[in-house]
């Protein structure tokens, strides 16, 4: 220490080191990144590692200020694990608003537990999660931790913002990977961000990115996934589930799959087959072979879900969900294969992405993606899809959650890219038909039949299956146009083979209609009513979306009170544009009777921010006019 030039170099390392220290005050965000934010990412840095085709390990840091508790989601600290990945070391540290360290929690204080509840056969796969209650808001956590696997088929998307009111101070990518595993990538949504590409050479690919604004959910908006900029990545040599693989295009890749992972997986006892014959008997037809053997694996199986991120997409031995009666969504489409093959009647594993938001595997991007497997059974020039892990779905029905989306078909000469089924929005269709009488205080009575077909039968027919009070609550919610309403008899008809679910109501209310003097006043459509008012946004940013379109057609009897006589009556309506269709017509009977009918017929599509007033204003028109009341005068 007496050499000057030493003690001269220690200070201004020392003074290096405190410089370069993190700084997580709250203070320091800048305000533009508070605007809109429910937590900040400081940082969010991931480092891959593929070490080779059966080693990869993934570092990553993240640290994130939670600003409110609707921001307790961002800090995403969790980790899976399971016979192929393992957790080398996970921390994490608290700061408080001020940036002081008030907690340090290491492996043993996070929670882990299995990932799946309620069996014994999927022990393996547990998940790994840090429980943190905070004290007070805003506070910091930085999360460190490193997993190894030696699954390379799934290389980790990067989004480098991953949710709505998040934003992003500094975000980082960094890949390494040998050359001769045919490393790929592909990039979403970077236009408009601050993302620099900081090196891409045959072995390492980083980015980072800085400053990126949260932004509010707007009504309408597309998913996060489909909005914000992310990278997907792939190897075209790989390793899954013990086995080698390599792939260049789906055909060679489904051809893999099939052959090196499904292959074994669908043996069946003996008895088994021999039961499944007996079911079907003397039937030729596959379609209505598969039908039977469906209603038998909803009858006898029950699904269980496993997370996303572990348990591979090697299925469960058939044999195993024979015994159990229990599978995830890979192990009862493989059972169900098994059971169909038992009856001579082919088909085909099928993996996609499972959501009621629409999502594609990325067609021109050969590489394991999705997180749902279902079944095909080939019909003609078509295919008979079968959600395997639903009890409820009637066969061949894929209501909104794996409809109309590109996915990979599983076919014995090798994969295929397919369009599951397309509910044309005319076929989305709820026909309703009532009759309702007003008595002479403005009490209303009356009934009415719903029939829901397509994409809009997903959305009722589990309703016969609610306790009373949950059906109270569904209706009385469905109706809070009616004040005061007051339920009868509810009957249910499921028409599973036409895929069509009819609900017959009673229902009633007293003073549904407003009385003042010797005039009254009532809304005439009761039934079906649209008062969801379209939410004015100004300087809209985001383009929006209507997944799904709809036709509902009604058609109601009005019976008005005695001694009153219409001294006003709306007028028949009719509206069209680029979004849709809609129409209603008042037909006067006699004295005390209307026929009121009314269409409206939503388009589905894709549309630019600009637009989104036009399509405000349009469900507003729709809107005042469904509310379009008649009066009566007291004779």
């Amino acid at each position: 220490m007496k050499n000057p030039f030493f003690a001269l170099f220690l200070f201004l390392t020392t003074l290096n080191f405190y410089a370069q220290k993190a700084n997580y005050a709250v203070v320091a965000i800048p305000d533009s990144l508070k605007q809109n934010a429910n937590a900040v990412v400081r940082l969010d840095q991931m480092d891959v590692n593929i070490v080779s085709q059966r080693s990869m390990i993934v570092k990553k840091q993240r640290v994130v200020t939670v600003l409110n508790d609707k921001g307790l989601s961002d800090i995403e600290a969790y980790e899976h694990y399971d016979k192929t990945t393992s957790i080398n070391s996970i921390e994490a540290i608290v700061y408080d608003a001020a940036g002081n360290e008030i907690k340090k929690i290491k492996r043993k204080d996070f929670r882990d537990q299995s990932a799946v509840s309620g069996s014994t056969l999927f022990s393996d796969n547990r998940v790994v999660y840090l429980n943190y209650t905070p004290i007070s808001y805003p506070f910091t956590i930085a999360y460190n931790c490193e997993t190894e696997t030696s699954n390379t088929a799934f290389l980790p998307r990067w989004y480098f913002i991953s949710d709505y009111n998040e934003s992003v101070e500094k975000c980082v990518l960094n890949v390494a990977f040998p050359r001769d595993l045919g490393f790929k990538k592909k990039e979403f949504q970077f236009a408009g961000f601050n993302i620099k590409k900081t090196e891409e050479t045959a072995t390492k690919l980083s980015y980072v990115a800085s400053n990126i604004l949260a932004q509010k959910a707007e009504d309408l908006s597309p998913s996060p996934g489909d909005l914000f900029p992310k990278i997907i990545m792939g190897l075209e040599k790989f390793h899954l589930e013990g086995v080698d693989g390599t792939a260049t295009t789906w055909e060679a890749f489904g051809k893999w799959y099939g052959e090196k992972i499904l292959a074994g997986t669908t043996t069946l006892p003996e008895e088994t087959k021999a039961k499944m014959k007996a079911l079907v008997g003397n039937e030729k037809d596959p379609i209505k072979k598969a039908k039977i053997i469906y209603d038998y694996v909803q009858k006898k199986s029950r699904y269980v879900n496993i997370a996303i991120g572990i348990g591979g997409w090697k299925p469960m031995q058939a044999s195993d969900v024979d015994r159990l009666g229990y599978g995830d969504c890979k192990a009862l489409s493989n059972y169900t294969k098994a059971l169909l093959q038992a009856v001579d009647v082919p088909s085909y594993n099928t993996i996609l992405y499972g959501d009621r938001y629409k999502s594609n595997i990325q067609s021109d991007f050969v590489s394991m993606q999705g997180n749902h497997m279902i079944l095909a059974i080939p019909n003609g020039d078509n295919y008979t899809w079968l959600e395997c892990t639903s009890q409820d779905d009637p066969f061949g029905y894929q209501g909104t959650f794996t409809d109309d989306r590109d996915v990979l078909v599983v076919k014995p000469e090798g994969g295929q890219i397919v369009r599951t089924k397309v509910y044309d929005d005319k076929g989305n269709a709820q026909k309703d038909k009532g009759i309702y009488t007003i008595d002479e205080n403005g009490n209303f009575s009356g009934s009415i039949s719903i029939v829901s077909e397509g994409s809009q039968y997903n959305e009722k027919f589990r309703i016969e299956n609610y306790q009373p009070t949950e059906k109270e609550a569904h209706y009385k919610e469905y109706w809070d146009n009616i004040n005061n309403l007051k339920l009868g008899k509810i009957a249910f008809s499921n028409d599973k083979e036409n895929i069509r679910f009819t609900e017959d109501v009673q229902l009633s209310a007293i003073n549904y209609a407003s009385i003042s003097a010797n005039k009254m006043i009532f809304a005439l459509d009761v039934f079906n009513q649209n008062n969801q008012s379209v939410k004015r946004i100004r300087n809209r940013k985001n383009p929006f979306e209507i997944q799904r379109g709809y036709l509902d057609s009604d058609e109601i009897e009005v019976n008005l009170p005695a001694g009153f006589s219409v001294e006003f009556l709306p007028t028949n309506y009719e509206l069209k544009g680029k979004f849709g269709e809609y129409k209603t017509e008042i037909i006067k009977k006699d004295n005390n009777k209307l026929i009121y009918k009314r269409s409206m017929f939503l388009n589905k599509g894709k549309y630019s921010n600009k637009e989104y007033d036009e399509y405000r204003l349009f469900m507003e028109q729709v809107s005042k006019n469904d509310n379009a009341k008649i009066i009566l005068t007291k004779n």
